[in-house]
This record gives structure tokens, C-alpha cells and sequence, in this order.
């Protein structure tokens, strides 16, 4: 099978791999539809994180249940499913305390496996696989867009307003305007927030983030851009924050512009261990957040809303690709040429 493979910081190739089989009773094997790249990839991608080399990558995808183990009843071949890149048991503490993120038994084995590829075998299907009705022929181009993003980027959207606790009526501050940040705005009007501020300098991004929902853009960073968002709710912060970035100005942007008793929901990977938390104790401002619950939340709410046309988070791939083209794919996000780059595998 093709797979998309790591070979080196900037390079991405396409290899013939052995088609995966089912290794333990919990996995299922799935024919992959559509995949994307993800932000956090070009971490690696970049060379700024580690990654062995030769590996095959990619954690976002959707695809038809194929073959499954043993102790898998839940789905079964020929079932349409989100694959989310979280693998939870759904049994153990943090899985049932809505934490999947943070299974307790995620990692069945050390195969690294990648979903940016032909086929998948997929650990614990039984429960984190998100089953969607009919086929992948039931649906348009933009649907399969919209159902691939909640395999991660909607979910993790979601996550950084669920952990901020936004709920109706509030005002809500979002740091970052890639793919993240853009579905933080989505779950944030989905939330029942009225004033959403969009933190972005990038024209294309403002008008999608505007689109979603956001009611102000503020392109300034740093004090400026907290003296904005100061002015824009006269000068009493907001009500939560989303952090959708990792860097040290981010979080600490997002600190200063919430108000006393704001909570501040992270999931921008950390790029810096130590933080100030002084501004987090003066100002009584908690701070969540971390790995998404994906299968947690799509069930509970983001596949409905998908179905329904309710959201439509697939508009963050502003570029398509073919497998075979992958390497072009990662470049489009490397350049700030696509905002999310889609991956055609099958149809």
C-alpha cells in the first residue's frame, strides 16, 4: 500500500508499504478515504522536534472498517468512521471522565503507524472509532471535509473551548488563526459566545475567522494586542481565552486579556516549559486545557452538528492533494500557502 513516510526534516516521500492486518483483538483495519496535515506535523516537518526517521505519519483521517479483532463489536466492515487520532479504551479513568485525550491504555503496542496512507490498523476501535451513517458516496465534497476535521482540528477546537468553559453570552478571546483557532471560533459561537475576538494578521484567515463567527479581528500582538481587546470590552477582558498557538507570547497574551476569574483553555502544544504564573494568581485566572477528547466530543456534539449543517469546519482545507503529492501538500503548509492541506487518498 502507499503510505506517506518521514524521511527528513523537510522531506515527506511515498512508499509501498505492507498493508496492515490485525495485530491485537482491539484493532480494526481501515481503508482510509480522506486524510490532512496537521500544524503540529511541521513541527517535525521543520526539524524543530525530533522524529525517527523512516516512519510512516499522519493522525487525521476518515475511512471504511475493513477488517476488525477479535473483542471489536461496536463497528464492523464495511462501516464509515471518523478515525480520531486519540485512541481511547473507553473504560479506563480518564475515558470515562471525558478525558480520552488521556486514555490510560492508548498505546496497545509500539508500532508507529501513520494515517496518511492507504490503510490504517487502528488501536482500540472497539470504543474511540466514531461510527457515521451510510457511506462515503452519501456525502458531498464539502461534507467529507467537514467529517475529516473531527478526527483532530474541530475537536481540538472544541477542546480549548469546552476546558475555558465558554458558555452562552460570553465574550471570547481566540489566540491563533490557523486550522485550530478557526474551529476554536466555530466552538465558540456553537458554545453560544457573542463577542468573539479573533487574534489574526493574515488577511484570508480574517475573513474565514469572520465568517465563523467572529465579531472583531485584532491584528496587534503583544501589549498592543492586549490594549485592543482591553478597548474592545471596555476595558473589562474577557470572559475566556483560547490559546490555539504553544508560544510563550500566546499564553502570555492570553493571560493579560482575560478578565478577574477568566479561564484560559490551552491546546497549542507548549513550546516552552516554564511559565510566569503570578498574572495567573493577581487576576484569580485559571488555566486548562491540553490533549483533545476527541471521540468524547464528537459523540456528544460535533458529528450532529456536521450532519445537521449546523458547522463547517471543512472549510479550513483551502488546498487538496493527492497522496502521491504529499510532499507538496506539507510544503503549502510550510509556506503559509494553504491555512490546511486536504489528502485525497480513495474514494
Amino acid at each position: 500500500m502507499k503510505t506517506a513516510v518521514f524521511i527528513e526534516p523537510g522531506k515527506i516521500d511515498v512508499q509501498e508499504l505492507p498493508k496492515p492486518e490485525v495485530k491485537n483483538p482491539t484493532d480494526a483495519v481501515l481503508k482510509i478515504v480522506r486524510a490532512c496535515v496537521c500544524g503540529s506535523d511541521l513541527w517535525w516537518y521543520r526539524g524543530i522536534n525530533q522524529r525517527q526517521a523512516n516512519t510512516p505519519v499522519g493522525h487525521e483521517a476518515i475511512g471504511v472498517v475493513e477488517s476488525v479483532g477479535a473483542e471489536v463489536t461496536n463497528v464492523k466492515p464495511g462501516d464509515f468512521v471518523v478515525a480520531p487520532f486519540t485512541h481511547g479504551c473507553g473504560h479506563c479513568a480518564a475515558c470515562l471522565a471525558g478525558f480520552d485525550g488521556n486514555c490510560e491504555n492508548a498505546q496497545t503496542d509500539d508500532e508507529i503507524v501513520g494515517y496518511q496512507g492507504e490503510y490504517l490498523r487502528f488501536r482500540n476501535a472497539d470504543w474511540a472509532l466514531v461510527k457515521i451513517p451510510g457511506q462515503p458516496s452519501d456525502y458531498t465534497d464539502a461534507q467529507l471535509n467537514d467529517l475529516l476535521t473531527l478526527s483532530d482540528v474541530m475537536a481540538t477546537g472544541y477542546h480549548a473551548a469546552a476546558t475555558a468553559e465558554v458558555k452562552a453570552g460570553d465574550t471570547v478571546v481566540v489566540m491563533g488563526d490557523g486550522a485550530v483557532g478557526l474551529c476554536g471560533i466555530i466552538a465558540a459561537k456553537l458554545r453560544g459566545a457573542t463577542q468573539i475576538i479573533a487574534m489574526s494578521r493574515h488577511e484570508d484567515r480574517q475573513r474565514l475567522a469572520t465568517e465563523f463567527g467572529a465579531t472583531d479581528i485584532v491584528a496587534e500582538r503583544g501589549d498592543e494586542a492586549v490594549a485592543r481587546v482591553m478597548a474592545l470590552t471596555d476595558g473589562a477582558g474577557a470572559d475566556a481565552v483560547l490559546e490555539c498557538v504553544g508560544t510563550e507570547q500566546s499564553v502570555d497574551t492570553a493571560v493579560k486579556v482575560g478578565r478577574a476569574g477568566a479561564v484560559v483553555g490551552c491546546v497549542g502544544v507548549p513550546q516552552k516549559a516554564e511559565m510566569n504564573t503570578n498574572n495567573l494568581f493577581w487576576q484569580n485566572i485559571g488555566l486548562r486545557g491540553g490533549i483533545a477528547s476527541v471521540t468524547t466530543y464528537d459523540r456528544a456534539v460535533l458529528l450532529d452538528a456536521v450532519l445537521n449543517g449546523d458547522i463547517h469546519p471543512g472549510k479550513v482545507f483551502t488546498k487538496r492533494f493527492d497522496l502521491d503529492d504529499v510532499q507538496a501538500a506539507y510544503e503549502a503548509m510550510d509556506h503559509r500557502e494553504a491555512i490546511k492541506s486536504l489528502l485525497i487518498v480513495s474514494d
